[in-house]
């Protein structure tokens, strides 16, 4: 989508994308420490307590909070749906993600029923947001893979929150005796549900989705082939709806295994053309362009892994689910995530200040609202986070420990990133359109 085709006009106050946006990196370094000072016993295997307890802290606490920030934005500005509300919801959003996140890990690692069910209650926001983004989205002229994307993303939010919301009742104890009875036996297939809509429907999905409008916008890249452009995002949420229909009909049946293999080839090929495009990205000298090859990597890797994984026997190697969840939430999350934070965030800056002061006033440029040298060594330091959370499994106990802190230091070195931005827009207000002195690296 060209830059003419964006209203701006229609964009949200700052101070309700900020809400969304400020907070996550530093609730991500929160899910590092979790991580680097829990109790590693049953690490790497994915249902080790730490193990559920970091991964809902990242999807929750900092992914989740970017996500919905980033939707509030872009339904008004590049769909012209604003978001009914907005005002009122962007408050709650990253504070409701991270009591989710918490009450999840004090039940998972301290084994308390009554934790699960707070986070069942607290998981109804999201519920809402994800009813409301639909409203939103009734209004959205669906002309291209963004925009139809902006118009059903409520839709995976809303059955991956609905599935979670379930567990937590469920280990909650929460329900009466009879449904719970019925809840406990759906157990193995409402979490095949939630994985797959949470990490597939919505993360996946919606990165995709709006990479086609982000990447040649930001990083000049190719846009996708027009077949495959078509194809997003429904090829995404029809595939995993008839694995989804399968898993319900024949829950203890192989079939269900299968069912997910179409999906997961059409990730692949997305993946490879994604990548393509990328490497042939006019800006390759961008500090933040290194973490999206290595994120659709990611993307096209934990694919595969899964489908391997999908037909091993019971004794396949434990570290293959771990290397599936950090390849897809860190890889194909984190990623591209603190790429588009790098970008986003000094844009809407620039964008406010160039709005609100005179026209005669200078407007730093987007290069120096943050450093581009602080932003390539902050993706480094990531970079070597994800290698490290990759090789967990060698020696769990140790590089848990390092690799929760390194990912705790990249990500509260991005927040304090973030918050130069912010004190830059600031001082610029303060004094009438003055560009504030950039310290040089």
């Amino acid at each position: 989508m060209k830059a003419a085709n964006l209203d701006y006009a229609q964009a949200p106050r700052p101070a309700v994308v900020f809400g969304c946006l400020m907070p996550a990196p530093w609730l991500g370094a929160a899910a590092g420490l979790l991580l680097a000072c829990g109790p590693a016993d049953g690490l790497p295997h994915r249902f080790a307590p730490l193990a559920l307890a970091s991964v809902h802290a990242l999807a929750l606490a900092m992914l989740l909070p970017v996500m919905l920030g980033a939707l509030f934005q872009m339904l008004p500005v590049i769909a012209r749906a604003p978001v009914p509300r907005v005002r009122w919801l962007a408050p709650f959003v990253a504070l409701a993600g991270a009591g989710i996140a918490a009450a999840l890990a004090v039940g998972f690692v301290g084994a308390q029923a009554t934790a699960f069910r707070w986070a069942a209650m607290l998981g109804l926001f999201p519920l809402l947001v994800s009813i409301i983004l639909l409203s939103a989205g009734r209004r959205v002229a669906r002309v291209d893979a963004t925009t139809r994307t902006l118009a059903w993303v409520g839709v995976p939010l809303l059955l991956a929150v609905a599935a979670g919301v379930g567990l937590a009742f469920t280990l909650g104890g929460g329900w009466t005796p009879s449904i719970s009875t019925w809840f406990s036996a759906q157990l193995p297939t409402l979490l095949s549900l939630h994985v797959a809509w949470g990490l597939g429907g919505w993360l996946c999905a919606l990165v995709t989705g709006v990479s086609t409008t982000v990447l040649p916008m930001f990083w000049q890249t190719r846009q996708l082939p027009a077949a495959l452009q078509r194809c997003l995002p429904m090829a995404h949420w029809l595939l995993l709806f008839a694995f989804s229909v399968v898993a319900v009909v024949f829950p203890d049946h192989h079939l269900a295994s299968f069912a997910l293999l179409p999906w997961l080839a059409f990730v692949v090929l997305l993946g490879i053309s994604m990548l393509a495009a990328v490497l042939r990205a006019r800006r390759r000298h961008d500090p933040h362009w290194l973490l999206w090859p290595t994120a659709i990597a990611s993307m096209v890797m934990a694919s595969i892994l899964t489908a391997i994984q999908l037909f091993q026997s019971g004794d396949a190697p434990m570290a293959l689910p771990w290397w599936i969840g950090v390849l897809a939430l860190v890889g194909g999350g984190v990623l591209p995530i603190t790429a588009m934070l790098g970008k986003i965030v000094p844009f809407l800056v620039w964008l406010h200040l160039r709005r609100l002061l005179p026209p005669r006033a200078r407007v730093p440029v987007m290069q120096d609202i943050i450093s581009p040298v602080r932003q390539r060594q902050q993706g480094w330091l990531l970079l070597a986070a994800f290698v490290v959370l990759l090789a967990l499994p060698l020696a769990p106990a140790w590089l848990a420990r390092v690799g929760g802190v390194l990912f705790a230091a990249s990500n509260a070195w991005l927040g304090y990133q973030l918050l130069s931005a912010l004190r830059c827009m600031l001082r610029m207000r303060k004094q009438g359109g003055l560009p504030p002195r950039v310290p040089r690296d």
